[in-house]
């Protein structure tokens, strides 16, 4: 696939297909993370959407993540949320720079995506399997899923690898 089209159900059902496929062994190398599994497509030969599920970590005590939660469920995103009293802890296992972090981290396959990241960020990372460890939004904008107010100018996705960062996205 060359493009994704936001119109409409189509990035989600792209969405759903990448992120099931990525649901494969955590040991797989960057280049075979595509791995479709038969008998969970319908009849057009999507994956389920139903048959994604992501690992949300997060304090007991934050809001926001919750808001985050309830997007991705609107997006028919199986979330599994894990409360965590030391977060600290999280974003050390995942290797994410302080300067990235943000309230929670969730896990999509072999990826993180770190804070308030808009579905069309974590397509794009799905779809294009980059060799990186995750993306993150760092801090928590407003506006961004799960955050209330008005977006106020671009947001600027990181692309994290060994704890380095580069832009992956502006949105």
């Amino acid at each position: 696939m060359n493009k994704i089209f936001w119109g409409g159900g189509a990035a989600i059902i792209v969405l759903a297909v990448l992120a099931f496929a990525l649901m494969g062994s955590p040991n797989q190398s960057a280049g075979n993370r595509l791995q479709l599994e038969s008998g969970n497509e319908d009849e057009n030969g999507h994956v389920a959407l139903e048959s994604m599920q992501v690992t949300l970590y997060k304090s007991p005590s934050c809001g926001c993540c919750i808001g985050h939660t309830n997007y991705l469920r609107g997006e028919g995103v199986q979330v599994n949320i894990e409360e965590r009293d030391d977060m600290a802890s999280v974003k050390a296992k995942y290797n994410i720079p302080r300067n990235m972090q943000s309230c929670h981290t969730a896990v999509f396959g072999d990826y993180f995506v770190e804070g308030h990241i808009p579905l069309e960020a974590i397509a794009k990372l799905l779809e294009e399997q980059p060799d990186i460890d995750g993306i993150a939004l760092p801090d928590m904008p407003a506006g961004s899923p799960g955050m209330p107010g008005q977006k106020n100018g671009d947001w600027t996705v990181y692309a994290i690898k060994d704890g380095k960062t580069s832009t992956f996205m502006v949105i």
